[in-house]
């Protein structure tokens, strides 16, 4: 039986509130299993069950009573940690023009793929967790995936609603025929054009160093900083079983700036940044 994970990744946000959540199904050599996780801006939850309890939907899936796809969640999960329900329904969503992995998504035995599956929509409802309410009218969207058998070693991921747009970034340690290099894609969208940084376009990652990253491809360069925030712990997968830890901050201070040729197209410092640093 091969090592396998499959997981969704839905971040919901606010002008004061955030809320991700993160269906995965995984399969290591011991076990099949799935699991719901939630993250708020203080505190993260997850919930196994049995792989059974998982199935595909159309273009949606389904875990227990939860349900997930490009039209919203549905959530209902009570145990005695956790009290969750509620529902969210999405706008339209924006998709990347092609795959965020470009030729590398055709590659045989990469340990992990990304997906982008939308850069920015809107999100509407209300969920309660543990009796706190999440309520989202007109509230940023943002959706993405990954699959494989385990996440990269060495990893930084960062993502950020703009005001005209939304970007993404992550550059990790890729083993591929026994070497190891340090791999980059990212996505700025910005007034509606989309600039993708990415290793098969020539980006490269000039600084990985203490929560700060600098990618550089061509006349573009993309600076993100961690400045506050030391996460939540979350589960990961290694080999198809979620036995890994890592931390993300759901919303948390951050500073960013995205130059093309001597023209800066912004710079700023937020508190509703999404981070995990994983050097």
């Amino acid at each position: 039986m091969h090592s396998y994970f499959y997981g969704w990744y839905f971040k919901c946000q606010s002008a004061s509130q955030t809320l991700s959540v993160i269906p995965a199904v995984h399969r290591s050599e011991q076990k099949k299993s799935c699991s719901v996780q939630i993250i708020t801006e203080d505190h993260a939850w997850n919930v196994d069950y049995p792989v059974s309890a998982f199935q595909r939907m159309g273009k949606g899936i389904r875990i227990e009573r939860n349900r997930f796809g490009e039209r919203g969640i549905l959530l209902a999960i009570h145990t005695p940690e956790l009290s969750i329900s509620g529902k969210l329904r999405f706008g339209p969503l924006l998709p990347l023009k092609y795959d965020i992995m470009g030729p590398f998504s055709v590659l045989p035995f990469l340990e992990c793929r990304h997906s982008v599956l939308s850069m920015r929509h809107t999100v509407n409802g209300r969920v309660c967790v543990n009796g706190r309410e999440y309520l989202f009218q007109n509230a940023f969207g943002y959706w993405e995936g990954d699959q494989g058998r385990s996440f990269p070693r060495e990893y930084a991921w960062t993502q950020c609603k703009l005001q005209e747009g939304s970007l993404m970034l992550a550059v990790a340690d890729v083993p591929i025929a026994g070497i190891r290099f340090r791999g980059v894609i990212g996505v700025v969208l910005w007034k509606g054009r989309e600039y993708r940084l990415a290793t098969y376009l020539g980006a490269k990652a000039l600084q990985v160093r203490d929560g700060r990253l600098r990618v550089v491809q061509g006349d573009v360069m993309l600076e993100a900083r961690l400045i506050e925030g030391m996460g939540s712990r979350l589960r990961a997968p290694d080999n198809g079983s979620m036995t890994r830890t890592i931390r993300e901050s759901a919303a948390c201070r951050a500073y960013y700036r995205c130059r093309k040729g001597g023209r800066i197209l912004f710079a700023f410092e937020t508190d509703r940044a999404s981070f995990e640093y994983e050097f």
